[in-house]
């Protein structure tokens, strides 16, 4: 399969090209990006074509690989559905439900294969930890924290605008509902509480009266960072394993992933219409934020 990559950032050059152009089954076959010399330099990295129109890049290729900000990343993938290429994209899948809600229309329209990359459901040990846990069943709580601290010099993330303006409620609390829907059940409602340091916490009740809380944000003291997740039900109580592999490999578990849904036309669990139920319960939990009520998603 020929993916094009649309995007030039870091995550485009150190993770998607670089699992597309050593996976077995796919080919790198372009870059577009917003950026004519940084498109050039990515393209030229990886020795293929750098394309000045994403519409042209889309005629060349049979998926696309996108590493853009939300907002822009969406209406790209309805032009991309429309085209009837298959969808890799990135978490949130946007930021309104409305938008996210017009790309897995059209990827359903076109009748191509949709998979967004959660990283850590496509990381073995979570993937394994997932299926199992969810096939013993009955658990009623979760608790995560996810607190990172990225507007320090030298991370490759610290210019980025929108993680700016939307946080760690839009940037890591897809990571965070990835780990927790698939144990607890949908979100029926939810509230949530501003703290300092831009961190946001969630209170949210599940189907059949599961709860979860989630504490996130970006902007952690460098030396109170933390990542962990614990889950409490009948049988027990576990918490979410560490990754075995480098976000490189996850992303090519996740090519891999997309080939085969396109292959036997089976939806993966990671589709667009999971990015947009997620992109559902972060926007009830953005308006609970600003109005401090409870908000049904």
């Amino acid at each position: 399969m020929r993916f094009g990559v649309l995007g030039t950032g870091h995550w485009a050059a150190v993770t998607q090209a670089a699992a597309l152009s050593t996976h077995p089954s796919a080919t790198l076959a372009g870059v577009w990006g917003r950026s004519p010399d940084k498109t050039a330099d990515l393209a030229s990295r990886y020795g293929v074509p750098a394309y000045d129109d994403v519409d042209a890049l889309f005629r060349d290729v049979d998926a696309v690989a996108i590493a853009l900000p939300p907002d822009v990343q969406a209406p790209l993938a309805v032009r991309a559905a429309e085209a009837g290429k298959h969808l890799l994209l990135d978490k949130p899948l946007a930021l309104d439900p409305a938008a996210a809600d017009r790309v897995v229309a059209a990827a359903a329209e076109a009748g191509v294969a949709s998979v967004v990359f959660f990283t850590n459901r496509f990381v073995p040990s979570v993937d394994a930890f997932l299926r199992d846990n969810a096939a013993v069943g009955g658990w009623y709580a979760a608790h995560g924290t996810m607190y990172a601290s990225i507007f320090q010099p030298g991370n490759p993330y610290a210019g980025s605008v929108w993680r700016k303006q939307h946080g760690g409620l839009w940037d890591l609390g897809p990571h965070a509902l990835s780990v927790v829907l698939p144990l607890l059940g949908p979100v029926l409602d939810l509230s949530a509480a501003e703290g300092p340091r831009d961190t946001v916490h969630l209170l949210l009740r599940h189907e059949g009266g599961a709860a979860s809380t989630l504490s996130l944000t970006l902007d952690a003291a460098p030396d109170a960072t933390s990542f962990g997740f614990s889950y409490f039900g009948e049988h027990g109580a576990t918490t979410l394993p560490e990754w075995d592999i480098t976000p490189v490999e996850a992303f090519g578990a996740a090519v891999s992933a997309l080939l085969d849904s396109a292959t036997t036309g089976a939806p993966h669990a990671c589709d667009a219409a999971f990015g947009a139920q997620v992109v559902h319960i972060l926007a009830a939990a953005e308006k609970a934020r600003s109005t401090s009520t409870i908000v049904a998603v």
